[in-house]
């Protein structure tokens, strides 16, 4: 199991403690001021879909600012460099937008709470249920990812053993989430969210002043790792190597389009923010009101990486004992005076918290509305649903405990992240793009569709590439590879089993697939609304250009 390493203890003394403390209780009074609106399994599970765009929004990306965004992208940006920026500004911002502006429609008008439950609509029972015990599996993995993040803050915080850190930590995240519901976790996001943003921006600056700047620090990795390790796209021609270990292909098909937008488009944990919306429009919203932070993340995460790696030469390497995961602790304990250590510290536990509670929030909705109310205990009064909710959210985080253990055997988070989007994120959204896009597809096509690319993908990854049968130079060259497997394999089964299987009649197609909705007079009367802010495809299209001009100083 990877720890902390053992010199990275944080000096921190009664004034850091006191702002975590503040923090905690502002935590636990926001879940029990949320438990009064509880009074139904819809409250719980959607916030009873009552919600402005703007909480709905930050909550949207706050619930990605989890292990993914702090540890897991600092790693990835000591370990790989500014090719960090394509997780964002090709990895991210496309696949919002599209979220926002295409998918939202869909998701909203049919009423569905969960994402499996859309799959139900537009295929077969086989499908729904299928993509609802893939999902659950995943959602008590990655939860495990940020328990484990969470973890490491704690040791350093507390200097306690990690697994007594992992412990405590899931049941402080337990307590709020089973009191309040989704609109415990929503609210508290909104207010992660600046937590985390007073956190990481200090340590950023503090960290660019430490190296003498921008130049200096460049220079300085330019002679330990080349010159394509301090830009987004030096060395990505097919068969030229880079330290990411993936072509300018894999990076615009693995990353930009497979699991990017397999990630954001189907990924419960995300959308359930924006299904808590209290209309269309504030939903189609939700999305892209967070990619216009979204875009500027990159730079907080991005620089504490490759500050980490001015710092310590080696880090990552066996030559040194701190791993990649160590790199924001490091600049935490190297740089932040007390009292700033104490909300970078508050932040980093408000990011981990953040990350697993959207991924329990969604968790406990789709294990209890499309497993056990759909399949093992039906037609219980809605009181029995919601007590059943929060038993099974206190099972999801016992859960999530275990896997935190199994995170911790990565030393680059991330890439473990990546691993397990190609495997359930993928073949969901293949299955999903194709059901939404060709009335044709069929009710059988779905299953084997999800079966063909969770099946290719994990072959590829565990067979091809760890087999040593193709030799990929980097986990995530061999996570991207393994995404467009599973894409294309997922497509063409679909495509082979609806040629020779029934289609879903036309009728019952109505508002499930692209060019068959049509607007409610409700819906009709939101669009008048010509406020610019309000103009989901204006503010979409202004996320694009905003991150393709950030883009171009690091296109060379």
């Amino acid at each position: 199991m990877q720890t902390l390493a053992e010199g990275l203890r944080l000096p921190t003394n009664g004034l850091d403690y006191a702002i975590l403390a503040i923090y905690f209780v502002v935590v636990l009074g926001i879940g029990f001021m949320a438990r009064a609106s509880v009074k139904t399994s819809l409250d719980f599970f959607l916030s009873g879909r009552s919600l402005p765009a703007w909480v709905t929004g930050l909550a949207f990306v706050a619930a990605n600012l989890g292990a993914t965004e702090i540890l897991g992208m600092a790693a990835t940006g000591a370990q790989y460099g500014v090719a960090v920026v394509h997780w964002y500004w090709i990895g991210a911002i496309p696949a919002m937008v599209f979220l926002g502006l295409v998918m939202m429609p869909f998701y909203y008008r049919s009423k569905v709470r969960s994402v499996p439950e859309f799959l139900l609509q537009r295929f077969d029972k086989s499908a729904h249920l299928l993509s609802s015990v893939l999902f659950a599996f995943a959602a008590i993995l990655i939860a495990g990812v940020n328990l484990y993040a969470l973890s490491i803050v704690v040791e350093a915080l507390l200097g306690w053993p990690q697994w007594v850190a992992i412990v405590v930590a899931g049941l402080f995240v337990l307590v709020y989430i089973t009191i309040g519901g989704l609109s415990s976790a929503i609210y508290n996001e909104v207010l992660q969210f600046f937590v985390i943003l007073a956190a990481l921006i200090p340590l950023t600056v503090l960290g660019l002043k430490r190296v003498g700047g921008w130049d200096a620090m460049s220079d300085s990795l330019t002679k330990q790792h080349g010159g394509d390790f301090m830009t987004a796209w030096g060395g990505t021609g097919i068969g030229d190597p880079n330290p990411l270990g993936a072509n300018w292909l894999t990076i615009i098909l693995g990353l930009g389009f497979v699991l990017s937008f397999g990630y954001w488009t189907t990924n419960f944990a995300e959308v359930q923010r924006a299904l808590s919306a209290k209309n269309l429009s504030a939903a189609k919203r939700t999305p892209l009101i967070a990619a216009f932070p979204k875009i500027f993340i990159v730079f907080a995460v991005m620089i504490p990486g490759l500050v980490a790696a001015v710092i310590v030469p080696k880090i990552g390497t066996p030559d040194s004992d701190l791993t990649y995961n160590d790199a924001i602790p490091l600049l935490m304990q190297e740089l932040l005076p007390n009292g700033v250590l104490g909300i970078a510290v508050t932040g980093l536990l408000a990011a981990f918290m953040a990350g697993m509670a959207a991924n329990v929030s969604s968790f406990n909705t789709v294990f209890t509305t499309d497993i056990w109310q759909r399949y093992v205990v039906k037609d219980k009064p809605d009181t029995y649903y919601l007590k059943f909710g929060r038993l099974i959210t206190a099972i999801g985080v016992l859960a999530s405990i275990g896997t935190a253990f199994i995170a911790a055997s990565f030393s680059n988070i991330m890439s473990y992240l990546q691993t397990l989007f190609s495997f359930f994120n993928v073949p969901m959204f293949v299955v999903f793009i194709i059901g939404m896009f060709w009335k044709r597809a069929s009710m059988k096509s779905g299953v084997w569709g999800l079966v063909a690319g969770t099946a290719a993908a994990m072959v590829n990854y565990f067979w091809i590439y760890k087999g040593g049968i193709i030799d990929i130079p980097s986990d995530q060259g061999a996570n991207f590879v393994s995404a467009i497997v599973g894409f294309v394999a997922g497509a063409v089964v679909m495509v082979v089993v609806t040629l020779f299987t029934a289609p879903k009649p036309e009728a019952e197609l109505a508002g499930l697939v692209y060019g068959t909705e049509s607007p409610s007079p409700d819906e009709e009367l939101e669009e008048a609304d010509r406020a610019w802010y309000r103009k989901p495809a204006l503010l979409g299209w202004g996320a694009i250009v905003l991150a393709a001009a950030c883009y171009i100083p690091y296109s060379f």
